[in-house]
């Protein structure tokens, strides 16, 4: 492959990668490997330009980091000092929040299985906005409220029939799906009546999220202006007015030369067109749009660092080249088929000698983490670089045959820092109880 660049990343004078400007090189003999690099100048590049692009429509709006993409406390912090919001899905990610010391009025709570210890959890907090999924939230939250004698600010979230076009697993905005209340089979209206009834909810508007690794705006166009047409006859009919529209996210990012996302502000103001529209044609008040990136901010900020192993030729057939991680890092290739990119961290711009699949060193056959990969000749020893690992990396790593957890490093004008240790041996027992 033909070496392309993401952020700060560059070839230095010695011809090695460089990320943030420090040599990968040396972060690998650092930290050890696998181990996950973050880009922090291309993160912060990333936030503010969501903001930016706002503040130059003059929209009232909240960009909320959509923390599973990867959820810790030092990208949390990132997120706060950038002055973003933050989308959590669990009581695991909004106590690393709180851990972090980010704001509670600035947190939106998410799922379609919130438990009642997570919304006991959220209450206790004090966040800002919890999403309402289904009917049992509404009955479960407000019984939590009566209790607890509290209030809180709720989203209805929608699925507005909207098929977006990305892999079948991860839509989420059509008819046929876990999440949200059908826009078009009347659920969603008889929610909000609902909630709309119920003293102890602030209803403040609606949630929609149409899918992931979105590549073009039509699908965000027409969710926007199918909600937008629903809440003018929702005005004439309930009196609901709706203060927040929050439109999720889903912005597509470069796995691979193949890929061709938009710029995320092209997706902003397409998005903030349509509303507009609606709104100025049937005198309906302009809601604050809340987005959730997550994928876009921090997808192709992160890049894995492998060592090279073991190679198995099978004449004729494939070359495997074998790297000390897999599935236990990244499983989305498991998962999803997902593609990467990556080079030899040593000399990324030599040219491909021969065409080689990076195999994982988990005790599964389909543990691989890219096919038909050109490479030049690469050696034991050497250092493998996959790009766009940021997201869905180590949110979703696992202990699969007793791999640790690798570590995470931030890297930004010229200086590493370790975020995330790399789990030991002994982590891996803490929990396991004797048998006798």
């Amino acid at each position: 492959m033909a070496f392309e660049s993401f952020g700060t990343m560059r070839v230095n004078e010695v011809g090695h990668l460089e990320i943030g400007g420090v040599d990968t090189l040396k972060l690998a003999q650092k930290y050890g490997t696998p181990l996950y690099v973050y880009d922090v100048a291309l993160i912060k590049e990333r936030a503010r330009g969501f903001k930016k692009t706002f503040e130059e429509l003059g929209v009232k709006a909240q960009v909320a980091y959509a923390s599973k993409a990867f959820s810790a406390i030092a990208i949390y912090q990132l997120m706060h000092e950038e002055g973003l919001s933050l989308d959590v899905v669990s009581g695991g990610e909004l106590y690393t929040a709180m851990q972090a010391g980010f704001p509670a009025e600035r947190i939106h709570f998410h799922g379609n299985n919130k438990t009642r210890q997570e919304m006991e959890m959220a209450i206790d907090y004090g966040i800002g906005c919890i999403v309402i999924d289904n009917f049992y939230e509404i009955e479960l939250l407000a019984e939590i409220l009566r209790e607890k004698a509290a209030s809180v600010s709720v989203l209805i979230r929608v699925t507005p029939g909207i098929e977006a076009h990305t892999h079948d697993y991860i839509l989420t905005g059509q008819d046929d799906s876990k999440f949200g209340f059908g826009l078009t089979n009347g659920q969603a209206e008889d929610a909000i009546k609902r909630v709309l009834a119920i003293d102890v909810f602030h209803l403040i508007g609606l949630h929609c999220h149409i899918g992931s690794q979105i590549f073009e705006t039509t699908g965000f166009k027409l969710a926007a202006h199918r909600i937008m047409e629903q809440l003018v006859a929702w005005r004439d009919t309930l009196g609901f007015h709706a203060d927040v529209l929050n439109l999720g996210g889903g912005f597509g990012v470069r796995y691979t030369a193949d890929d061709q996302p938009l710029p995320p502000a092209q997706y902003v103001r397409e998005i903030i067109a349509d509303v507009r529209e609606v709104a100025m044609a049937n005198n309906l008040d302009m809601p604050e749009i809340w987005i959730e990136p997550g994928r876009s901010l921090v997808g192709e900020a992160g890049t894995t660092l492998y060592t090279i192993g073991s190679r198995k030729e099978v004449p004729e057939i494939r070359s495997y080249v074998a790297v000390d991680g897999g599935m236990s890092d990244n499983i989305r290739p498991s998962l999803y088929e997902a593609k990467y990119d990556a080079v030899i961290a040593e000399r990324p711009l030599e040219e491909p000698g021969e065409t080689v699949s990076i195999a994982g060193k988990c005790c599964e056959s389909g543990d691989m983490l890219i096919w038909d990969l050109p490479l030049p000749k690469s050696d034991a020893g050497e250092v493998l670089a996959v790009f766009c690992t940021g997201a869905y990396g180590y949110s979703m790593a696992n202990n699969y045959n007793r791999i640790p957890r690798a570590a995470v490093v931030f890297v930004e004008n010229g200086e590493d820092r370790l975020v995330v240790a790399r789990e030991s041996y002994e982590n891996l027992v803490q929990l396991d109880l004797p048998l006798h």
